[in-house]
């Protein structure tokens, strides 16, 4: 009979259903297989928030590739139709400015909602938390694609898609975060973010060649295809995320550094820890080397406790706030730098295809395709970000140079662009 020892805030519920059920199968098939228990569940962890937040960003694109359609060229008077000026509402010459008032609508809900949604990521479950995100934010998109099917016309119908859409979308970055730090604490996190991050890459390029695919023979399967892969991943989280290591017997992140400080009530936790561990030694017979190497006394474990004040115990094991937040060195600097920063990715993201069409002879699937180069290079650039903050332990100094050498790319590229 399978057996387990949970963290002492998890209960036999915590555990997601799929992860029970592999249990079960793996204990019934292998049950002499030994792996590494925190291996497997880490890799797990990295793999599904990659799918999940790039799935968040696949399920924004299509309304990028689809504007050039939505509002086509009808200037010539000698090939027009009644079709040619593209679907209604966006048939008029001011359509450039609808599709600003619907990107506003998203962009505007979704920098007020990210406020609240992170402060509600650090205390909720965040498998919930990410399912029910990942599946109305594919409901939203889908809804926006009915519109060709159901014959709507009423642009408030797209800005209250958008208004909502936007909402349900901020569940994807502080939950993934949260669950990538709960998992992986502070080591080496230049690198493995910078592989990890580039999920927002490869999924703009999804959702473009998607959206492209069907763009020019109908547009709803443009945002129906993104939005049931996003339901279905949404499900496939549900099933299988899980929020902390505690959850399945593991030493949580949290505890290490806890234990780093060496106060009265780590020590506790510590041995309360160590033992509920070592009764759990993995996966149906996993070894759990990992919490054996954390939990082992070392030359610079204190043999008395040092004490702190019980506010700042009890503030360290709190969420941070956001006033808190800011309070945090750097913090501020660095959210301006992304500030300006996503100011121009989401203009390429929400713009490029169409500016590539608007100003060359490419249809819209060809022009689509091309503006995927952006995010392949994005891919690298993460990566190589990462990489090199790692080994040079200068964050601040590499987001500094690569800021500056961006901008006069920006330029250049759209250069490029008007001479295709």
């Amino acid at each position: 009979m399978l057996q387990h020892r949970y963290g002492k805030n998890s209960n036999m519920y915590d555990i997601p259903l799929g992860v029970w059920a592999v249990q079960k199968l793996s204990l019934a098939c292998c049950p002499r297989l030994q792996l590494r228990k925190d291996f497997i569940f880490k890799v797990s962890t990295i793999i599904l928030t990659y799918l999940a937040y790039a799935a968040y960003h696949m399920s924004r694109k299509p309304i990028s590739v689809v504007k050039s359609v939505l509002h086509e060229n009808c200037t010539n008077p000698s090939n027009s139709t009644d079709n040619d000026c593209g679907y209604p509402p966006f048939d008029v010459p001011d359509a450039s400015t609808l599709f600003g008032t619907l990107d506003s609508a998203f962009l505007v809900t979704y920098a007020i909602s990210m406020f609240l949604s992170g402060i509600v990521a650090e205390r909720v479950s965040l498998r919930y938390y990410l399912s029910l995100g990942m599946l109305f934010s594919g409901l939203f998109t889908l809804l926006f694609g009915a519109a060709k099917s159901w014959n709507i016309h009423n642009m408030w119908y797209f800005v209250l898609v958008q208004v909502l859409g936007g909402i349900v979308q901020t569940t994807g970055w502080p939950g993934v975060v949260t669950l990538m730090a709960r998992w992986f604490g502070r080591s080496k996190r230049g690198l493995i973010f910078g592989i990890w991050n580039s999920h927002t890459s490869v999924g703009n390029i999804l959702g473009t060649l998607i959206a492209a695919h069907f763009v020019e023979s109908n547009w709803m399967l443009s945002f129906a295809v993104p939005g049931a892969i996003m339901a279905a991943l949404g499900f496939v989280m549900f099933l299988f995320i899980v929020d902390d290591p505690e959850i399945v017997g593991l030493p949580s992140t949290r505890t290490h550094l806890a234990v780093n400080h060496s106060n009265a009530y780590d020590d506790d936790e510590r041995i309360s820890n160590v033992a509920s561990f070592e009764a759990n030694r993995g996966f149906h017979g996993y070894t759990d080397d990992y919490t054996e190497i954390n939990h082992r006394a070392s030359e610079r474990t204190p043999i008395l406790p040092r004490s702190r004040s019980p506010a700042v115990a009890q503030t360290e094991r709190n969420a941070v706030g956001i006033l808190q937040a800011l309070l945090i060195p750097g913090v501020v600097e660095f959210s301006l730098c992304l500030f300006f920063a996503k100011l121009v990715s989401y203009t390429f993201l929400y713009w490029l295809p169409l500016y590539i069409q608007s100003s060359t002879t490419l249809s819209p699937s060809v022009a689509a395709d091309l503006s995927t180069l952006f995010d392949i290079g994005g891919i690298f650039g993460a990566i190589a970000a990462g990489t090199v903050s790692d080994y040079s332990g200068m964050p601040a100094t590499t987001c500094f140079v690569l800021l500056i050498c961006s901008a006069p790319l920006v330029n250049i590229k759209f250069n490029n662009y008007k001479n295709v």
